[in-house]
């Protein structure tokens, strides 16, 4: 048995050493600003959640994710766990609190509970409407943070941690022959229904940040976003898309902030509960899979420490 069955990702905790460059790249990319101090800064997207993207001012990095765990209690569980802090209080937008683990490979996950939440943001149209002859753009409407990817040497020993910790569960494991190559696992919530994935792990000669996904408004919404940070005139590293992932079915598309930090944007309808099947999946070297695109070296290798 898990010790608890955290209910979703909350947020992601990046490094960079210039803020006003970093907030520049996330405002493009889609989100909001939800609040900046002399030392950090806080994005949101259009939902409820206060904030689902922090950066810390300091060396260019991956500091780790936040998980929502179900009650008080929870906290007070993960909170008895070998190595585990105490229970703390939040000074952040939205407050609660939380308790901060170390998974194998030694980044930091934070359990948090009793944050407060804030007004959604009505999303702006980007189609030009039929009563307005002017031609709509501008960057994607990202409305929350829905999974986040590590690296690792042991994609099996990090995956069993976060299930026997937080509960998650197999959705789709990765093998190249005999060789177990990464898995994705999505949060156990019953009869609700999920994501394919709260995390994927897959294997890497370095840990690290694989990638921070978000979900966008719309299908719509990949496709301006990738226009608008094309030709946002600031020379952003496009790494993947657009495309389809066959597993998953999330139209996506792949950018790299200033400081080597992989965001994804997409789009998907599939959908999964805890009676859903769990699958082990044969696929080619290099993450390729059912003849779809073959992601490139820059894509398979990513890992931001």
């Amino acid at each position: 048995m898990p010790v608890i069955k955290a209910r979703n990702i909350a947020w992601c905790r990046l490094r960079a050493p210039d803020l006003d460059v970093m907030e520049q790249f996330l405002t493009d990319f889609g989100l909001v600003r939800a609040e900046r101090t002399e030392t950090a800064l806080y994005m949101r997207g259009t939902g409820p959640r206060p904030f689902i993207h922090v950066t810390e001012q300091g060396p260019a990095g991956f500091i780790g994710f936040a998980y929502e765990a179900e009650s008080a209690a929870d906290l007070e569980k993960v909170a008895q766990l070998p190595g585990a802090s105490g229970i703390e209080d939040l000074e952040v937008p939205g407050g609660g609190r939380r308790v901060v683990l170390r998974e194998p490979n030694g980044y930091q996950i934070e359990v948090v509970h009793g944050m407060g939440q804030v007004a959604p943001i009505a999303p702006e149209p980007l189609m030009r409407r039929s009563f307005d002859p002017s031609m709509r753009k501008g960057a994607a409407r990202v409305v929350r943070l829905a999974h986040g990817v590590f690296a690792t040497p042991d994609p099996r020993a990090t995956l069993d941690w976060f299930h026997e910790t937080l509960g998650f569960i197999k959705t789709d494991e990765l093998w190249v022959g005999d060789k177990f190559v990464g898995g994705f696992y999505r949060v156990d919530a019953g009869e609700d229904p999920v994501d394919h994935h709260v995390i994927f792990c897959n294997r890497n000669e370095r840990a690290g940040m694989h990638h921070v996904s978000f979900e966008v408004q719309d299908v719509n919404d990949v496709f301006f976003g990738h226009n608008h940070l094309k030709m946002a005139g600031r020379d952003y590293e496009h790494i993947r898309g657009i495309s389809r992932h066959a597993l998953g079915s999330q139209i996506f598309d792949y950018w790299m902030s200033p400081y080597d930090q992989m965001h994804e944007h997409w789009s998907s309808n599939e959908r999964f509960n805890s009676d859903s099947a769990a699958n082990d999946i044969q696929i080619a070297e290099g993450l390729q899979h059912e003849g779809g695109e073959k992601p490139s070296e820059r894509f398979v290798k990513q890992s931001t420490p």
